[in-house]
């Protein structure tokens, strides 16, 4: 399948390296490029793209703000936020404004062709090693709260933190997959999670998953 990719980052350099690693792949194409959110923002009812690899610190509107307003507009855009490492504490604000996946700036090609794969099949992507970099400030800075959900709930949450579809956990635990939509429904609700990518950093902040 092809995915049409918009770069949001307002170093070039970085843009034409990312647009060089993309064209090597061929069902990936870049269709749009933005220096700033502003800009992005500005070519929105005209963009044809399906994945939008977006730089959180930028001049004038940072990333979050950027993706926030994005996605009120245009709800079924897959965002993926490009970060380095250091800029962990940003990331809260990135899965509340609806991002689906965290990417490292110097991520090689495969990992960038996983992400797209991944967010475009309804899922969330992690970084691996972002992830444990966000586990361990999180884990510190994290105070006990009351776990709102119950055992079963507690199951499909790991489950889903290892990237399962609902197919699947469906039948991991032997039930089925409307009892596992409903739970899921229920789990977001409880936890306060717009996506699985809140629901992920949800499940790492409450000790739920070991990454």
């Amino acid at each position: 399948m092809n995915y049409r990719i918009a770069l949001v980052d307002d170093h070039q350099l970085f843009r034409a390296g990312m647009r060089g690693l993309l064209t090597m792949v061929e069902n990936l194409e870049v269709v749009a490029e933005a220096s700033t959110g502003e800009e992005f923002l500005e070519q929105l009812p005209t963009l044809e793209a399906d994945v939008v690899f977006m730089d959180f610190s930028m001049p004038g509107m940072d990333g979050a703000e950027t993706t926030e307003q994005a996605l009120k507009r245009r709800p079924d855009l897959r965002i993926i936020t490009l970060s380095m490492f250091g800029e962990e504490s940003y990331y809260t604000r990135m899965v509340k404004a609806g991002a689906c996946g965290f990417l490292l700036k110097d991520s090689d090609i495969d990992e960038v062709v996983e992400a797209v794969e991944t967010v475009m099949t309804d899922g969330s992507y992690f970084s691996p090693r972002l992830l444990m970099s966000i586990t361990r400030n999180m884990r510190s800075e994290a105070a006990p709260t009351e776990d709102p959900i119950s055992a079963r709930e507690r199951e499909i949450v790991v489950a889903i933190c290892r990237g399962l579809s609902n197919q699947e956990i469906a039948d991991e635990l032997f039930i089925s997959k409307r009892t596992v939509d409903k739970h899921r429904a229920n789990i977001l609700e409880k936890t306060g999670c717009k996506n699985t990518a809140a629901l992920v950093v949800y499940a790492i902040r409450n000790g739920l998953v070991e990454v």
